[in-house]
Order: C-alpha cells, then sequence, then structure tokens
C-alpha cells in the first residue's frame, strides 16, 4: 500500500455518495507498500479501506482482483470483501483513477515473525489455494520468468551504480532461470505478495489476508517459494531453517505437494528472489521525489538470491519426506 495520489475531502464524500457506508468522519493515507494508493476510512457506518488504482495497474485486470477477494471471502478464507456500490458494480472513479472500496480486517501484521506465524501462514496459503481452484477468472503471472528480461532491461544499463558488477551477475542468473524453468507443474490461483504485511494476526491467530493486487494464475508451489522469500530470513540475511520448516509443514497439512513441486523447490526460490530484485530496484532507480511511499532495498532480495543459488535440494527449507504425496 502506499499513496501517490491524494484525494481532498469534497472529491470523497462525492465518491462515497455512490456507496451506503454512511457519512465520511475521517480518512488517511496508508504509507506502507508501492503499487496503488491507499486510504484508511471511518464513517458513521464503519471503517473501510479505499484503493485508487494507478498507472501500473491495468484497468483489464480489476475484475479479476475484485472478483477473487468476492469469491475467496464467499468460501470462508478471512479476505477484504468488495463493498457494492449502489448501482451493482464494485468499481468507481476518484480523482481520475479507477477506485474501488474493501472491507476492514481486525489484526495487525508482524515486525517480528516466529516459526508458529509461519506455520500459521502456511495453512492460509493452501487454504487459498484450494478456494481458488473454481475461480472462473484467468489473469496471467506478468512477472513471472517471461517477463523479468524486460523488467530488467529497464534497469540494467543503472545496476552497477547500485552495486559494482551488478549488471553481470544478474545477467548469468536470468540466463539461468529462463533456461531451468519448469513447463508442467500444478497451477492455479496464487497470492504472488504474500509478505508479513499482507497478513494480520491477532495475538498469534492469523485473521486475514490482504492486498490481492498481484494475485494471478501461476504454479501453486511459486507461491510457497515466494513465501520462504518473505518470511524465513533473518534481518542479518541468514536463513532460519526452523520458519522454512514450519511454514511448509503448516501449508502441506492442507495441501500435499507433489514429488515434481519439490524438486522444483530451489529453482523457484531463486526465481522468486529474482522477481522481487529486480521490481525493487526499478522502484528504487525510478520512484519519484516527494511520493508518499517507502522504497524498499533491493540489495535485501540480492542477497536471498545468492543464497539460492547455492541451495541443491527443498529439505534445505525444511521439507521433509512426510510432505511429499506418495
Amino acid at each position: 500500500m502506499a499513496v501517490y495520489t491524494d484525494v481532498n475531502e469534497d472529491q470523497l464524500r462525492t465518491f462515497l455518495g455512490e456507496y451506503d457506508v454512511g457519512t465520511l468522519l475521517s480518512y488517511k493515507g496508508i504509507a506502507e507498500g508501492v503499487e496503488n494508493s491507499n486510504f484508511l476510512l471511518r464513517t458513521t457506518a464503519g471503517t473501510f479501506i479505499l484503493t485508487l488504482y494507478e498507472k501500473r495497474v491495468n484497468r483489464d485486470d480489476l475484475p479479476f482482483f475484485i472478483g477473487l477477494m468476492d469469491h475467496l471471502a464467499l468460501k470462508g478464507l478471512s479476505c477484504p470483501l468488495p463493498i457494492t456500490r449502489r448501482d451493482g458494480g464494485h468499481l468507481g472513479e476518484l480523482a481520475g483513477r479507477p477506485a474501488a472500496m474493501v472491507s476492514f480486517l481486525d489484526g495487525a501484521w508482524l515486525r517480528k515473525p516466529q516459526a508458529q506465524h509461519c506455520r500459521e501462514v502456511g495453512r492460509a496459503l493452501a487454504e487459498m489455494h484450494l478456494a481458488g481452484r473454481d475461480f472462473s477468472i484467468r489473469r496471467v503471472n506478468a512477472l513471472s520468468v517471461a517477463g523479468w528480461r524486460p523488467l530488467w532491461d529497464g534497469s540494467r544499463d543503472r545496476a552497477d551504480e547500485v552495486q559494482p558488477g551488478l549488471k553481470a551477475e544478474i545477467d548469468a542468473d536470468l540466463e539461468a532461470l529462463e533456461r531451468g524453468w519448469p513447463d508442467s507443474l500444478p497451477e492455479g490461483v496464487i497470492h504472488a505478495d504474500l509478505f508479513p504485511d499482507n497478513v494480520f494476526f491477532i495475538g498469534d491467530r492469523l485473521s486475514g489476508l490482504i492486498d490481492f493486487y498481484f494475485a494471478c494464475n501461476d504454479f501453486l508451489v511459486y507461491d510457497v517459494a515466494i513465501c520462504l522469500n518473505a518470511w524465513c530470513f533473518e534481518p542479518d540475511g541468514a536463513f532460519n531453517h526452523t520458519k522454512g520448516m514450519s511454514l511448509i509443514d503448516g501449508y502441506v497439512s492442507v495441501r500435499p505437494l507433489e514429488p515434481r513441486e519439490v524438486d522444483a523447490l530451489p529453482l523457484l526460490a531463486r526465481g522468486a528472489a529474482l522477481r522481487f530484485f529486480l521490481t525493487r530496484l526499478h522502484d528504487w532507480l525510478t520512484t519519484p521525489e516527494g511520493a508518499l511511499v517507502v522504497k524498499k532495498d533491493p540489495l535485501e532480495y540480492l542477497r536471498k538470491l545468492r543464497f539460492h543459488r547455492k541451495v541443491a535440494s527443498a529439505a534445505e527449507y525444511g521439507l521433509r519426506t512426510k510432505d511429499l504425496i506418495s
């Protein structure tokens, strides 16, 4: 979440007039995140999240995002529920941007997640994968392996400004991943961005998943790889084997992994690290000064990428023989 486009109170009151959500009491921008402009709204009817979809989001993808949240909520997954407008739709326009409102989830994200939290995340991720099996809309993952080279090309010439030798290093990684990327693994709807700030807890209980605006169709185990990157490294860059084991245990307690998924996990985890390195690098180099957004350090994911290069098997992430489908 972030704020790129500001709104004034008159604009917002006009927008809210299309909903049955009472009268505006207060609103404030949410600075965390990098993709859209987000606001916390309080009205006489409750608390809501307002999202303005910025230029990097394809308007044609919005029915997928909004429909997926609606579908998952109806399946019993704890996630934001899109608020219906008086005209029966979910999407409006505010400050020249497509905009929508969703319900507010109680809880807070964890700054220092522990192994038990990783287990809960793994379980919730698998539940989301199962709940999304019969979602009828498809969306290609534009940030999978086919999208990395164009993204890299936009930053490549300046990469050595960030760290000397980076251009040649990433060139080699990208070539290896393009050459080895699998083409036949179980697929479905994935979250694709399930970082700690997109998971809410109340105490040690997971209370909800948020921010589905990178969701798409891709390999299910790629979502596990993303979560290993996001949840199982310590601030000093070390991989926490206990957290990895807990996350995988939580996942396979709901959806066991096939042997071919297990075999592919180290390469997918390396690819996930490259994906987030590339988007962070792009934002690091191009985010305009003055934007109310927290830029994230791309070198964090460079360190993770270097770790994954050396991983020989999924056992190094904490996966055990019992986790496989027999």
